[in-house]
């Protein structure tokens, strides 16, 4: 079993910057994706960011690229959302989400592990 513990949110300015982490604990995470996703009150449950724990490779949403930066640290089993140039519409609360082979890395309903949600509120 897979779990999943964010830390890093908070209240920020427009503009500002936040880096949210994931730990991961639980077992091996080979052939896995990570993810960071949010939900607003009111919406869905939208993607943010996505990582393929053996190749690094990041996937970003539309929204998102170009300011948000998604890592991870294998030694530390952790996954990293930084978020730079942050706006009011960033504002929601952020869920690490984990499975091995997702059918669609996009796609919230692909994951099967959850995080308990980091709230980020940027204000204007």
């Amino acid at each position: 079993q897979v779990r999943l513990v964010e830390s890093g949110g908070g209240l920020v300015q427009a503009g500002g910057s936040l880096r949210l982490s994931c730990a991961a604990s639980g077992r091996a995470f080979s052939s896995y994706f990570m993810g960071w996703f949010r939900q607003a009150p009111g919406n869905e449950r939208e993607f943010v960011a996505a990582i393929a724990w053996n190749s690094g490779n990041p996937y970003y949403a539309d929204s998102v690229k170009g300011r948000f930066t998604i890592s991870r640290d294998s030694a530390k089993k952790a996954v990293y959302l930084q978020m730079n140039s942050l706006n009011p519409e960033d504002t929601a609360v952020y869920y690490c989400a984990a499975q091995r082979t997702p059918l669609i890395p996009t796609l919230a309903s692909s994951f099967g592990s959850w995080g308990q949600g980091t709230q980020v509120t940027v204000s204007s």
